[in-house]
């Protein structure tokens, strides 16, 4: 009898199909876990940071205290009363230093700046400066070969021989003195001015002028006159007038009829060449011309 069959054939599936399934059924697999869990990074505990204050100690205790607020290189014990909490010193000095360095570096920039400045005007006033001395070499060049034409040439004489006059005027007044300032010889000066007067006063009533003929008239005068060397009149002034102009036109008529005087004496020429006479003169027509 025969056996029945239970399965009969080939599966309908072979190998290579077997495989494409098992690996899209991977997969899908594989996509639904990557979709479905989410991954984090674990979470650190933050930790609070705790600062240290740390202090300098200049007075070191003998005796811990029993709760540090400050770290130090030594032990002490704070006396004071004060509640809040005290700045360490490390920090006012680092605070200090840094309001020192700003400062410095301030006063370093301001210092610089006008430096800076002074540098920038003198080259801009360089190139001027340069120009402004190059300027004088050309008129000491014109200077020193002048133009001399005729008329400069005569000018020049002109100068020359003004310059020489003044010298020579100055000179002989230099020499001009009055019968006061006369010292070594003063009775040789006197003398010779009465003999003067003299001869003034004898041409004045010869030549006496008509204004002062005139009844009851009387004036006076003041009057200098300069005697040369040779007794030639240097000058004749009238110092003070007598109200009448005709009168002092008269009274300097008169000396120079009266002239050429007496040379002067050799004595006085040791010490002057002009002779100052300076006199009052009185016309009256009663007693003429005369030196009160």
């Amino acid at each position: 009898m025969a056996k029945p069959v239970l399965f009969e054939g080939r599966s309908s599936l072979n190998n290579k199909d077997q495989l494409l399934v098992a690996v899209f059924i991977a997969a899908v697999i594989h996509i639904l876990m990557v979709l479905g869990v989410g991954f984090s990074e674990p979470e650190t505990p933050v930790q609070n940071s705790r600062s240290i204050d740390v202090t300098l100690v200049t007075t070191p205790a003998k005796k811990a205290p029993k709760k540090a607020k400050f770290l130090a290189q030594a032990n002490q014990i704070g006396a004071g009363e004060k509640t809040h909490k005290p700045e360490p010193s490390a920090q006012r000095i680092a605070s200090q230093g840094n309001s020192h360095r700003k400062q410095a570096e301030q006063s370093e920039q301001e210092e610089i700046t006008p430096k800076a400045k002074q540098k920038l005007i003198t080259q801009e006033k360089a190139p001027v400066k340069a120009i402004a001395e190059k300027k004088p070499e050309t008129s000491h060049a014109a200077e020193s070969h002048p133009q001399l034409t005729a008329e400069a040439l005569q000018q020049q004489i002109a100068q020359y021989g003004a310059e020489i006059r003044l010298k020579q005027q100055s000179a002989d007044e230099a020499k001009i003195k009055t019968v006061n300032s006369v010292s070594a010889h003063q009775y040789v000066a006197a003398q010779y001015v009465k003999d003067w007067e003299s001869k003034v006063e004898r041409v004045g009533n010869m030549n006496y002028p008509e204004i002062a003929s005139r009844k009851n008239f009387s004036s006076t005068l003041t009057m200098e006159v300069g005697v040369k060397a040779d007794g030639s009149i240097y000058k004749i002034q009238i110092s003070k007038s007598s109200g009448f102009p005709a009168l002092d036109e008269a009274a300097k008529r008169i000396v120079r009829m009266s002239a050429p005087f007496p040379p002067l004496p050799n004595d006085l020429l040791k010490e002057l060449n002009v002779l100052v006479i300076t006199r009052k003169w009185k016309f009256s027509d009663e007693s003429g011309m005369t030196t009160p």
